[in-house]
């Protein structure tokens, strides 16, 4: 419950709590504020016992932790074959890869390694770098730019 709690941080607690209730009081307030989470706990199993008792013996294996998204998604796709696909997916794709090529593509660079050939379908590639006009020659006009 309180891995996340260092050194300091307990002192710095423990003094708080000192200065707060004083200590000839501290001992009663430890035992009310422990009385009250052991009865926390009792009252969160007995509700999962009665959860379980009343879904049934087809859910004897059921754990309310398998309904964080997480959980569930890990322990369905365990041992699946879609996540070894999945995987395989993941590891052919290099996003960086792609969004270096793109802005090459963008900023008028070629990549050292053309992922994208020249002409796709028989259309010319878009994201090449076209030549630019010759200085007599003019570009070309488009009347829907205007």
């Amino acid at each position: 419950m309180f891995n996340d709690i260092g050194i300091l941080e307990l002192v710095t607690l423990v003094v708080l709590a000192v200065l707060v209730f004083g200590p000839d009081k501290l001992p009663k307030v430890i035992q009310d504020v422990s009385r009250f989470i052991r009865k926390v706990r009792e009252f969160s199993e007995s509700a999962k016992h009665d959860i379980r008792s009343e879904l049934g013996p087809e859910f004897k294996d059921f754990e309310f932790e398998d309904l964080n998204p997480k959980t569930f998604l890990r322990k369905q796709l365990d041992g699946n074959e879609d996540l070894k696909e999945l995987k395989e997916l993941r590891s052919s794709f290099d996003l960086k890869k792609e969004m270096n090529e793109v802005a090459d593509a963008v900023n008028g660079r070629e990549a050292e390694s053309p992922a994208v050939p020249a002409t796709v379908n028989g259309s010319p590639d878009l994201l090449k770098k076209q030549d630019k006009p010759g200085t007599d020659e003019r570009p070309p006009y488009d009347s829907d730019a205007t």
